[in-house]
């Protein structure tokens, strides 16, 4: 008998843990090879996480709802094999052969984690996301105050929440630590920053915040203290875009077996800006900007539940349009079904909402951190505009939206933010109504 660990993988780029929803296996139940084994959740994305064995599932080392560093063992599997065969990676199973030719499965090599089990700080033991890394350091946070903000996590965890109410309080009352003749500075004691009171009576109903929403409420309230949002508006003429599309959607179905929508066309002309305006496509790190090479456009997707999600078009701007209405509507079709992959909603340098879809004619949308600008396109309204012609001012029924651009105004001033965006309205404006499919 061999014992296999098996370890929470690593589900992208950035991710550096992930959160057990369910499992789907309890000690002593049999396991097939690849065979899903529990759920997990990593932001705003649940996988499957399948078995690299055939075997036994003989211990499970956390439990659900437990928040878990990637690589780290959560579950021991017993196997027939006498001995574990090294694999390729901790996602790719190798085949291999035994002495007398008899293929067999090949599973990967237990990871030994270091002394801790996530990033820390070496005067440190105590695990901190990325994220509340990257707040603290934005904030000026030592490490040794860090350590001392009690946190509501796992284990003490100091989660969002926690420093957000730390930060709060701190910014309203100032914390002086105490100088003593001691080794260990005394712990400082923080509370939670107050919160309005809510009336719970008379005819009410109380629901609580599933997971994602949760998450988003953190993260649109972290984007509001991180960024100082200004939020600038353009009306543009897309008569010959709509025009063109009513004409090619029936060939285009046709030819590509895709229906093209408003959205592709979009990010074509924020794509096309963005190249022309490169400081809109950053994002920052304390006093450095970041400007990205890669356009990789968000597009913010509208899901069953109510809650919302990002998507994320790689190298947009290298994608013709063809290549942008596929990826358009394969990642709306699969977020709508809960089939992203973890890596298809990271690394996004820009983000992209449609609230016409909900028939709004405008938005101030909330950055999506760490990138510093959000474009928001409203719906598309017949209305009466004046146009200049060779015979004088007319006045006609055009096809007429709004777009508005939130942007961070450490990086971001109105001058590049309002140029950019009337870039975008004018590669929209200029749309060439005989362009061909």
């Amino acid at each position: 008998m061999a014992r296999v660990e098996l370890v929470m993988p690593k589900m992208g780029e950035s991710i550096m843990e992930a959160t057990i929803l369910k499992w789907r296996k309890k000690p002593g139940d049999s396991i097939e090879l690849d065979e899903p084994v529990l759920d997990i959740a990593t932001d705003k994305v649940d996988s499957e996480v399948p078995s690299p064995v055939a075997g036994t599932l003989v211990e499970i080392l956390f439990q659900e709802n437990d928040v878990v560093a990637i690589n780290v063992a959560i579950a021991v599997i017993e196997t027939e094999a006498s001995a574990a065969q090294p694999a390729a990676s901790p996602a790719v199973n190798v085949p291999t052969t035994t002495p007398n030719g008899t293929p067999k499965v090949a599973v990967e090599v237990p990871y030994v984690p270091q002394p801790t089990l996530a990033v820390a700080a070496a005067a440190s033991d105590r695990f901190y996301s990325p994220l509340v890394r990257n707040m603290a350091k934005t904030e000026g946070i030592a490490q040794s105050e860090l350590d001392q903000i009690p946190g509501s996590g796992a284990d003490g965890r100091l989660t969002k929440s926690d420093l957000l109410g730390y930060i709060a309080q701190r910014s309203a009352e100032p914390i002086v630590p105490t100088i003593i003749a001691q080794p260990t500075p005394a712990p400082i004691i923080s509370t939670p920053a107050p919160t309005p009171a809510v009336s719970i009576s008379g005819n009410v109903e109380i629901v609580e915040m599933d997971r994602m929403r949760k998450l988003i409420a953190d993260h649109m309230v972290m984007s509001k203290h991180t960024s100082p949002h200004v939020t600038s508006f353009v009306e543009v003429d897309v008569t010959n875009l709509v025009n063109w599309r009513n004409k090619v959607k029936d060939n285009y179905k046709k030819q590509y077996g895709e229906n093209i929508t408003f959205t592709p066309i979009f990010v074509e002309a924020v794509a096309r800006a963005i190249r022309d305006f490169p400081m809109v496509n950053s994002s920052v790190d304390g006093t450095k900007i970041i400007i990205k090479k890669d356009v990789n456009i968000g597009m913010a997707a509208a899901l069953p539940s109510g809650n919302l999600i990002v998507p994320v078009i790689k190298n947009a701007d290298l994608l013709n349009l063809a290549g942008l209405t596929k990826q358009v509507n394969s990642l709306a079709s699969r977020a709508r079904l809960n089939q992203l992959k973890p890596d298809e909603i990271q690394g996004g340098t820009f983000t992209l909402t449609n609230v016409g879809t909900f028939g709004n004619v405008m938005g101030t949308p909330i950055i999506n951190q760490p990138q510093v600008a959000i474009m928001a396109v409203g719906a598309i309204r017949k209305k009466p505009a004046v146009i200049e012609t060779e015979y004088g001012d007319v006045i006609a029924i055009r096809q007429m939206m709004f777009l508005s651009l939130s942007y961070d105004h450490r990086v971001v001033d109105g001058m590049l933010g309002g140029s950019f965006l009337r870039r975008v309205g004018d590669y929209l404006e200029q749309f060439d109504a005989n362009r061909s499919i």
